[in-house]
């Protein structure tokens, strides 16, 4: 049973790291040093709570999300830009999941793959929502989308670190907001397809 919720909770911080990358992995990192939750001491992992790391990933993050706020196009396809961010949630929630497992000695392999396959969900689900409703505000309350990603991103990642099934919720939710997203275009394009 352990195996399962330290599974959840590793999930759970890899699908908020998909939301926002920083905030979950900073706030897993202080936990973690604080042996709130979990621990990497003692691991491979160890450096995910090392203020170096958070340094590092602080950089990433915030110059690959201003280069993306610089660009004028809103293009429904990822870009480069993207897929880099995509690639830096997918890294570092594949990490946290693993750690997560390594922390009380479970193969973390397992936490690797999962993770960076949940952070992808996570990544995919929560653009796709923030791209519809960023077409349908004005410019002012556009820019306050980010603070509302970072606040799900972060009440996610402390939701699944104190309280591992609280991820079901959370992953649940990222594929219900996917599924919805694509289901939302498809009828879109079929009533342009109606029109001609």
């Amino acid at each position: 049973m352990h195996f399962v919720f330290d599974l959840l909770q590793g999930l759970g911080i890899a699908a908020a790291i998909g939301i926002r990358p920083f905030l979950p992995v900073l706030l897993a990192g202080v936990l973690a040093a604080d042996n709130v939750g979990l621990d990497f001491d003692h691991t491979s992992f160890a450096f995910l709570e090392q203020w170096w790391f958070w340094v590092v990933v602080l950089v990433v993050v915030l110059g690959l999300d201003l280069a993306l706020r610089r660009r004028s196009d809103d293009a429904p396809e990822l870009g480069p830009l993207e897929w880099a961010l995509a690639g830096v949630a997918i890294a570092l929630g594949a990490l946290e999941a693993a750690g997560s497992l390594a922390d009380r000695g479970y193969p973390w392999i397992v936490g690797l793959l999962a993770g960076g396959a949940v952070a992808l969900l996570g990544f995919m689900a929560t653009r796709s929502l923030f791209g519809r409703v960023r077409r349908r505000l004005d410019p002012q309350a556009a820019n306050a989308l980010p603070v509302y990603g970072e606040g799900a991103a972060l009440l996610a990642a402390g939701a699944s670190i104190l309280f591992p099934p609280l991820a079901i919720l959370v992953i649940a939710g990222l594929a219900w907001l996917l599924a919805g997203g694509r289901r939302r275009a498809g009828e879109k394009y079929a009533g342009l397809r109606i029109l001609r």
